[in-house]
């Protein structure tokens, strides 16, 4: 028996419209006052802890900040929820070259420079840059409703960052695993740095590919050479052959001279020369290509520095000294064609490199810099994700990981500017030794000299982002947070920083703590526009999230960036999507301002099952079901799946079928069924808004509050967790045979455009027995949801003259239709619509058939007119049989 004796809950004050605006801001500063994100020290509950991949101080909110914080915030809220002892780190990164070269236009605007002012002057000016104008995203991630502990913020050139900087590169060095050394570096003449090889993007270029005539120094004949860089060719050392080709066999020990210079040069045979590539004879230059100055360390060939540092030929160039390397190039070509020396030119389209940064093409050359030794590294980071200790999510991109990190290169961690950490070494001025140390000496351990002097490098910003899990809990000091959450629980983040920083994080975790950092690894995509593009200004595509907030509410941002994030490459990003989603939440506070009034005045144990009606039985089994799929996909990082759960449960199952299912008993005359109605109403309301808010935090926030009994912050509250026993697969089945019913009556009212409001009748054959027994128990659900005032249910009989019909798996549905539908007109209106896609249909059948369209147009305007076709397709197979209907009705 039902016992309800409690009274309707008063109104509670919630404005007939959701103004987000008002409601984010209310609660930003309501988070601000009152910490409810703090991390506890209790050794007692379950740890989880994220730390946030820091975004440079000199950055704002670009979309991709917010999927990647959104997903992070998700995952941390509902974790808190759990009642887990949860830290997510928050903290920026100093962005070494973007954050000098900002303060850098600065002086140059102000005419002066950094040169000019000296190194400390522009430090402190970076420092005090920072301090006004630094991590403005900080304060953009609030907005965004991220739930960090912000009383924990982080910054990599604080003073406890910078002393584990220190302690890392001291023990690096002393375990053999640093070293300096004369090798290959990227270099930016721009910059004016080294930079790491990820830090350089290879772009396609239309280029040229000039064959040139060395000639042999023993008499006549020359021989042929390809390059694209024809300007290096004077640093050239060698010419390399393989000693395969029979073509050039005969050269063996045989020099030849180098072109406008006359320097002879020798012939080397190396088994790492193309034969195919260009005439199968190479240039060796070392001082300025990698592969060359492998293969002259292999033949003890010299290294000659043509170009310095701002990419201008040295006096090594001869009379091209001082002119700029592109400069350089064209003169070079003039002179070898002068000369009889240029054998031909031919377009070629090539990979070339630029800086990450400033887009200035990256020159290869031959520097003094420091080293991490990688591969040992790389070998315990291997062995982590192959035993499972660190899971990568997708697990696609194990494959990957594994090819570059088995593949690595010793990691140059030395740039040539003035903000970041400098470079823990001094070199004593009176003997020459080199002091490795935390802490700066004050003399010369060997000679007792003072004239020591500092490395004027700093190290690479990735260096002390590589410690960001253990570094921003404490270490190298054995401190409560890493003794409780290292290692971390996950790191989210792109994939497009898997080599960058994931793979550094893991090797000096593992290095330096003797664990992973995290246990789970997952690597969300990319976001692009609609139509799979890149996002960019020029194109004009690009979608602000801070504007997105100001437009649609911060928790339509949301909801739509975690209804798109399927485990894949790419994200489509389109703002009706996100116009959509907005429906919803105004679709979430409308539905809950209609049921606050009927919500029992405080929260009561749900009867048995067995006194429950279908309609009850079945939303608690669709809730208990919507629980578990969300909080598996919660723990299997498919957040897709975690927000589109949600989303079909309330919109679908709670509002399209259970509200208006109860909504006679509600507002009836009190009975057990609308007591029941009322503590079921209550449950599956609160429950749903708590299972939302980790996504939408804001509106269910606000909604929570005016749900009565509740005083405790949401974001503290408990997450719902399934009652098993509430799942219920017979009232499932039943109600699935309900809906299906009405869903027919349904499509026969859409399909012969039956006013809205008119009220029709309805036959319902059902065979079963069974079933009819279910449908006419539930006719009166039926007739409400149908908007049919009479609904007979049988086991058999024919269909009534002129009535439209439907099939629904064995049940015939029928509507008589007379007086409901002018079948002429409708035929009319079908008509015309035909004709209208039937010519939509003709223009792109038409694209899609035209080959030069197919080859030319992107991959994805190719499928969209696929799928558009499709569409229309399928527009044209229901008009017809909208249109068989309306004739059957006529015969």
């Amino acid at each position: 028996m039902i016992k309800d004796d409690s009274p309707p809950s008063p109104r509670a004050e919630l404005a007939k419209a959701y103004e987000f605006a008002q409601v984010e801001e209310n609660w930003r500063r309501r988070w601000a006052a009152e910490h409810p994100f703090r991390a506890g020290l209790e050794p007692d509950r379950p740890a989880f802890c994220i730390v946030i991949p820091p975004p440079n101080v000199t950055g704002v909110l670009h979309v991709g900040h917010a999927l990647n914080n959104t997903l992070q915030d998700v995952l941390v809220r509902y974790h808190r929820m759990r009642g887990d002892n949860t830290l997510w780190v928050p903290g920026t990164d100093h962005a070494g070259i973007a954050t000098q070269n900002v303060v850098e236009r600065q002086l140059a605007a102000e005419g002066s420079s950094r040169h000019a002012i000296g190194r400390e002057r522009f430090v402190d000016r970076v420092w005090q840059w920072r301090q006004e104008s630094g991590g403005q995203i900080i304060h953009q991630l609030k907005r965004l409703g991220c739930s960090c502990d912000w009383e924990r913020e982080r910054f990599t050139m604080d003073e406890g960052l910078s002393r584990a900087v220190r302690e890392v590169f001291v023990r690096l060095y002393q375990d053999g695993l640093i070293y300096q050394g004369d090798y290959i570096i990227n270099w930016c003449p721009r910059c004016l740095t080294a930079l790491a090889d990820l830090e350089v993007e290879h772009e396609p270029t239309a280029g040229q590919l000039y064959v040139i005539r060395y000639p042999l120094a023993a008499g006549s004949g020359h021989l042929l050479v390809a390059t694209t860089r024809p300007e290096t060719m004077l640093g050239d050392t060698a010419v390399a052959v393989h000693p395969g080709d029979e073509r050039y066999r005969h050269l063996t020990g045989s020099s030849v001279l180098l072109p406008l210079v006359g320097r002879p040069i020798p012939v080397v045979m190396d088994t790492h020369v193309d034969m195919a590539f260009g005439t199968g004879a190479l240039k060796v230059t070392p001082a300025h290509d990698l592969a060359d100055f492998e293969l002259a360390r292999r033949h003890d060939l010299p290294a000659m520095k043509i170009m310095d540092n701002e990419g201008r030929m040295t006096g090594e160039a001869g009379p091209y000294a001082g002119l700029d390397r592109f400069a350089c190039r064209q003169q070079v070509v003039a002179d070898l064609a002068a000369a009889g020396l240029l054998e031909r030119v031919e377009d070629y389209q090539h990979g070339v490199g630029h800086c990450y940064r400033c887009r200035t093409v990256v020159e290869p050359t031959l520097s003094r810099q420091w080293f991490v030794a990688v591969k040992p590294l790389a070998a315990k980071a291997m062995a982590a994700v192959r035993s499972g200790e660190t899971r990568i999510h997708p697990a696609a991109w194990e494959k990957s990981f594994f090819d570059w990190m088995e593949n690595i290169r010793d990691w140059c961690i030395s740039r040539q500017i003035w903000w970041g950490h400098q470079v823990p070494a001094w070199t004593c001025g009176a003997c020459g030794r080199l002091v490795v140390a935390v802490e700066a000496p004050r003399a010369c351990p060997d000679c007792g000299a003072g004239q020591l002097s500092q490395s004027p490098d700093v190290l690479d910003t990735w260096f002390s982002s590589a410690l960001w899990p253990f570094s921003t809990l404490g270490w190298p000091e054995a401190t409560r947070e890493l003794a409780l959450f290292y290692p971390t629980s996950v790191l989210v983040t792109s994939f497009d920083i898997l080599f960058f920083w994931v793979a550094r994080m893991m090797m000096m975790g593992i290095h330096f703590l003797g664990q992973s950092p995290f246990a789970d690894v997952y690597l969300h995509a990319l976001v692009r526009d609609a139509q799979g593009q890149k996002m960019s200004k020029s194109k004009g595509n690009v979608l602000d999230p801070l504007l997105l907030m100001d437009r649609y509410g911060t928790d339509a941002l949301r909801l739509t960036l975690t209804a798109f994030a399927a485990q894949g490459r790419e994200i489509r990003l389109a703002e009706e999507r996100i116009e959509g989603y907005r429906h919803f939440l105004n679709k979430l506070w409308n539905a809950s301002r209609f049921a606050l009034p009927h919500l029992p005045a405080a929260a009561e144990p749900l009867p048995p099952a067995a006194e429950l009606g279908l309609a009850h039985r079945w939303i608690l089994s669709r809730l208990a079901r919507t629980m578990k799929a969300t909080i598996e996909a919660l723990h299997s990082y498919h957040f897709d799946d975690v927000a589109n759960t949600i989303y079909q449960f309330f919109w679908y199952e709670f509002c399209d079928w259970y509200l208006e299912w109860i909504k006679p008993a509600l507002y009836g005359e009190d009975s057990p069924e609308r007591r029941a109605s009322r503590l079921v109403l209550g449950r599956v309301l609160e429950d749903a808004i708590a299972l939302l808010h980790p996504v939408v935090p804001f509106i269910t926030e606000e909604l929570w509050q005016v749900l009565p009994g509740k005083g405790e912050l949401l974001c503290r509250s408990p997450f719902p967790t399934p009652e098993e026993d509430r799942i219920d697969p017979q009232a499932e089945a039943a109600m699935a045979v309900v809906q299906g019913v009405t869903a027919g009556l349904r499509t026969i009212r859409a399909d012969l455009s039956i006013p809205p409001g008119a009220w029709i009748s309805a036959r319902i054959v059902a065979p079963d027995p069974e079933r009819a027994e279910l449908l006419a128990a539930n006719r009166e659900a039926i007739g409400l949801l149908a908007r049919a005032k009479e609904v007979e249910v049988v086991t058999s009989g024919e269909r009534p003259a002129g009535a439209a019909g439907h099939l629904w798996q064995d049940v015939e549905i029928f509507v008589p239709v007379a007086g409901l539908v002018d079948i002429e007109q409708e035929m009319a209106k079908l008509a015309r619509e035909r004709q209208k896609v039937e010519q939509q249909l003709a223009g792109v059948t038409k694209k899609l058939a035209n080959e030069q369209f197919r080859a030319q147009a992107p991959a994805a305007v190719v499928a969209a007119e696929a799928e558009k076709e499709e569409k229309l397709l399928a527009r044209l197979a229901t008009i017809d049989a909208n249109r068989q209907r309306l004739q059957e009705l006529q015969a």
